[in-house]
């Protein structure tokens, strides 16, 4: 098949792939709708450390997680949830929430949306992990 043909078909075809995706609500992002859903988002990433907490932010988008041994956070990454410890993390204040800045290359920053009050308590939380 011809290139100037084979590219074209490609193009939609990918491009009607990601419509779809979208039209049947698969590129939502992901939200935390109670503790429960934030607790099994955190135990498939770490499923030897049950959380003993769960904090989770008015909107829906994160959790503050509290085990015996440390703290951590589970957000959306995309249409799915991940979950990292906070241990080493540096909290910064943004005009929108919170920025995390971790020690783990996998995700060095997390950028989270919460209201001022959540932020202060966020930190105040974060503050007992360091």
């Amino acid at each position: 098949m011809p290139l100037s043909i084979l590219l074209p078909m490609v193009v939609v075809g990918i491009a009607c792939i990601a419509v779809l995706l979208h039209l049947l609500g698969l590129s939502r992002r992901a939200t935390l709708p109670d503790t429960a859903a934030a607790r099994a988002a955190w135990l498939r990433e770490f499923p030897a450390d049950a959380p003993i907490h769960v904090t989770l932010c008015d909107n829906r988008s994160a959790a503050l997680i509290a085990t015996e041994t440390r703290r951590g956070v589970v957000w959306p990454m995309g249409a799915d949830t991940t979950a990292r410890y906070l241990t080493g993390a540096r909290a910064r204040r943004t005009k929108t929430g919170l920025r995390l800045n971790l020690p783990d290359y996998t995700a060095p920053q997390i950028h989270l949306a919460l209201d001022p009050d959540e932020v202060a308590a966020w930190q105040d939380a974060l503050k007992e992990t360091a």
